[in-house]
């Protein structure tokens, strides 16, 4: 049985992950335009694949008891992204507090700034407390100026 190759995990740039992605009916109304939350599913995975490329694997920090979660999310959708488009996820972290961290992130067409967002991750326990962030989060967090330079 043969491997299949893993899918496109985007690329780390200093303090910036991209994360190219194209755009299906699946993500789109009957119109073809893209529906509000695709664009929240595709940030999800941008905030993943930026873990990933820290070299921070999510289920290991789960199984050592710290999970994260979005607490806040502000939204603000710019232009209209239309079937079979070329967009590109953009993260970066801009601040990192004691048992949170607040992630920029961008879906961008080309130039065009598509949406953009502030979220607000949570570290929480077993027992879905707030928790110190641990410290390998803290030391591979490489913080950003404030505004994604996507």
């Amino acid at each position: 049985m043969s491997e299949f190759p893993a899918p496109d995990p985007g690329a780390l740039d200093e303090n910036l992950h991209r994360l190219p992605l194209r755009v299906y009916w699946e993500d789109t109304d009957a119109g073809g335009i893209v529906y509000h939350a695709s664009y929240i599913r595709w940030m999800e995975r941008g905030r993943t694949e930026y873990l990933r490329a820290l070299g921070l694997d999510q289920r290991a920090l789960q199984t050592a008891g710290t999970r994260f979660v979005v607490k806040s999310i502000n939204v603000e959708f710019r232009r209209p992204a239309l079937f079979d488009d070329s967009l590109l996820v953009c993260t970066q972290c801009t601040r990192l507090k004691a048992a949170s961290l607040i992630l920029d992130q961008r879906v961008m067409r080309g130039t065009e700034k598509m949406a953009e967002a502030e979220v607000l991750c949570a570290a929480i326990d077993e027992n879905d407390r707030p928790m110190r962030m641990p410290e390998n989060v803290r030391t591979r967090m490489v913080l950003a100026p404030v505004g994604n330079t996507c």
